[in-house]
């Protein structure tokens, strides 16, 4: 299993600090991170990203701190402490997932660590080796939704692909109007969501309009309603299927109402590198595509993602578009798909 190529990384953790990111976001909302830092004895530091989305759970980590992590370990004993560790001293969190949230981090953090120990990298780690990464940029359109979010992108970036997030107010003359940039390549229904602030119920007439409007497109996370899971009896259309929020392990995936051909990847919702790594090769053996998503990451959790989208899945539609695509307004000049690798990697970060 690839996972025993990094399992046994031995690595020294002598202190632990946190750091509290915020930024204002394109999607209208304060975005607020916490970024780990584990320093050896030798001065190196492994970095890590808690992408929890509730700002009061970083406000009370910032006030309550850590258990005590410090210590020899190896990546899979690490893994082993954060299983056992309360790693919510304030209480319990809203969502039972942010509970994967912040033990990736943690991971994340301890694996960069052991990785700079050993003075190496996680592709040479893995036997692997990093490919360009294309992506796409995720966007939202507004309670009045128009396109020109995507206008302006398009003009900054001409080649830019997109993953977008339908809603009940589009209507067939947007969906012209965007189907026309030949831009769009994954829609984001949204309808695997529940109790959240993205939440978006289950509208036949919105699947229809969008299914025929972007026929080449990958459909993400619809709700299998009476009404809508009808729409998906047509194979060709299944095929088409990603999911993404239900998708927190291996057995989620044994899980779904029928084999998939696409999945959204959020290591974060896994909490553990053995976990994802487990589904990523579950999914390369049965031909399962794979794209990575993103949650807004303010520090070293994006080019994380973005390392991993390198070595498992370059040439999907990744929503892992650099930071500066997240910004409320397009400012400078923008990266371009792909992107490239750094020359000389180190660590578990491409930043």
């Amino acid at each position: 299993m690839e996972y025993d190529r990094i399992a046994d990384l031995p690595l020294t953790a002598e202190s632990i600090s946190t750091t509290r990111l915020e930024r204002d976001t394109s999607s209208d909302f304060t975005r607020v991170t916490t970024e780990f830092a584990l320093e050896g004895p030798d001065g190196r530091v492994g970095r890590g990203e808690d992408v929890t989305y509730e700002t009061d759970e970083h406000d009370a980590l910032a006030e309550s701190g850590l258990p005590n992590l410090t210590g020899e370990y190896t990546i899979d004993s690490f893994s082993s402490r954060l299983e056992d560790a309360d790693l919510f001293p304030a209480g319990a969190p809203d969502r039972e997932v942010f509970r994967n949230y912040r033990r990736w981090g943690l991971e994340s953090a301890a694996l960069d660590l052991a990785l700079r120990q050993a003075g190496t990298d996680l592709a040479s780690a893995l036997g692997e080796r990093y490919e360009p990464v294309r992506f796409v940029a995720s966007t939202r359109l507004g309670d009045d939704p128009s396109t020109d979010r995507v206008d302006d992108l398009l003009e900054a970036v001409p080649e830019l692909e997109f993953k977008l997030d339908p809603t009940p107010e589009w209507d067939a003359r947007l969906v012209e109007a965007l189907a026309a940039t030949d831009a769009v390549r994954i829609l984001d229904l949204k309808g695997q969501y529940h109790g959240t602030e993205v939440d978006v119920e289950a509208d036949p007439e919105l699947y229809k309009l969008v299914l025929e409007g972007f026929p080449d497109a990958v459909i993400e996370d619809p709700a299998l309603e009476a009404e809508t899971e009808v729409l998906f009896d047509d194979p060709d259309l299944r095929d088409r299927v990603s999911w993404d929020a239900p998708i927190h392990g291996l057995a989620d995936v044994e899980a779904l109402p029928w084999e998939p051909k696409w999945l959204n990847i959020k290591p974060s919702r896994f909490g553990s590198l053995e976990s994802l790594l487990e589904t990523i090769f579950y999914c390369r053996e049965r031909g399962i595509r794979l794209y990575g998503g993103g949650q807004f990451e303010l520090g070293v959790g994006r080019g994380q993602l973005q390392a991993l989208a390198s070595l498992y899945y370059p040439d999907s539609p990744n929503d892992v578009a650099p930071g500066a695509y997240n910004e409320p307004e397009i400012a400078g000049e923008l990266p371009e798909s792909p992107l490239e690798p750094p020359a000389a990697p180190l660590g578990f970060r491409w930043s």
